[in-house]
């Protein structure tokens, strides 16, 4: 599932339409659980109540460190809610407990990109900590575009020069043992369908469309916002 950032009412339409049953299905979304959008709380609750996997986005970071007194919330932010609750350090553990990267035989899970030298990327970033990022996590959570050897622009480079592609055309599923790239964090780019990745951030906060992937009919479903949460940068 694409980026929820607490829009709760959509999640729980969009699981309704794909008829999920925690009992035989498996949930997991993209990254970005939190933030921006209206029911950070709800949506959190309900993905702990369904066991949802998934991995960590740059949202779920930034709600751990601003939890731990390291960051200042942002203007925009929507946190204020979660971070009151009376069961937040519950859902505090249960987010640092997502991993940066799932991986199956045929497929990896990841909120932004995949470095281009990494052969393995559930050993590079295994042993990242959610509470104190490295550099490795900064990528797999942040990342749009970079060049052929995972550089990145300049910060604020406008434009960020002809090196710099997505992330996603320097990807090579035949060195991953044929592994698809199913990917958030690019509301922008929008749904993105191609043979060996799929971005699932259809930028639901923004008024648009969460998105849902059902892998084993490789069909994808969505339901539209109930309106706009959030201005787009």
């Amino acid at each position: 599932m694409g980026d929820i950032q607490g829009c709760r009412e959509e999640l729980e339409r969009l699981l309704e339409k794909i008829r999920f049953d925690p009992v035989g299905d498996e949930l997991h979304p993209v990254g970005d659980l939190v933030n921006r959008g209206p029911d950070s709380l709800g949506a959190l609750r309900l993905l702990r109540s369904l066991k949802a996997g998934g991995v960590l986005g740059n949202h779920d970071l930034h709600f751990l460190a601003t939890a731990a007194g390291r960051r200042a919330q942002k203007p925009g932010d929507t946190l204020g809610q979660l971070l009151a609750a009376d069961d937040v350090e519950e859902l505090l553990d249960w987010v640092a407990e997502r991993p940066f990267v799932r991986t199956w035989p045929d497929l990896y899970l990841v909120h932004a990109a995949l470095h281009p030298s990494w052969s393995q990327p559930e050993m590079v970033l295994a042993h990242e900590d959610p509470h104190a990022p490295g550099p490795a996590a900064l990528f797999a959570t942040r990342t749009r575009l970079c060049d052929r050897d995972g550089n990145l622009p300049a910060r604020g480079a406008s434009p960020p020069g002809p090196s710099f592609e997505p992330w996603h055309s320097h990807y090579r599923s035949e060195e991953h043992g044929g592994r698809r790239v199913v990917f958030g964090h690019w509301a922008a780019q929008g749904l993105f369908e191609a043979s060996h990745v799929l971005g699932l951030d259809s930028g639901c906060v923004w008024g648009k469309q969460l998105s849902a992937w059902i892998a084993e009919e490789a069909r994808l479903v969505q339901v539209q916002a109930a309106r706009a949460y959030a201005v787009i940068p």
